[in-house]
């Protein structure tokens, strides 16, 4: 089980010294990431011009182990639409979430709404 499972949010927000990177930093080397939340990191960083050598350059220096997306996980994610469409959470979002359910580890987020998500998975605001 790992201590933690990150949201693309919580990786940025490393990878930006943005504010709350410090409960991130402080969990990392026992902290997963789905596949599809770790496609949503590299794309941010190449829509801020950061070519894809340098996004994987910079996700290594990291660590973060990322897990691959698979049918299951992917029917869960379909399924939490329904229990978190009132907050607008994305595809990535309930990613995310199904993985942490999955492992029994608590989410870090730094996307305040998902305050509101009430699917027995533990969420941990990073701000």
């Amino acid at each position: 089980m790992a201590k933690a499972v990150l949201d693309s949010s919580a990786v940025l927000a490393v990878l930006n010294n943005e504010a709350g990177s410090h409960r991130v930093t402080a969990i990392l080397d026992d902290a997963i990431i789905s596949a599809v939340n770790y496609a949503e990191v590299v794309s941010k960083l190449v829509e801020r011009g950061v070519t894809l050598e340098r996004a994987r350059a910079m996700l290594s220096v990291i660590g973060i182990h990322v897990v691959e997306f698979d049918r299951p996980m992917a029917e869960r994610v379909g399924e939490l639409r329904a229990a978190t469409r009132h907050l607008g959470l994305s595809l990535g979002d309930r990613a995310c979430i199904a993985l942490a359910e999955r492992q029994r580890s608590p989410a870090l987020t730094g996307d305040r709404r998902w305050a509101g998500v009430d699917c027995g998975v533990e969420i941990q605001l990073i701000r």
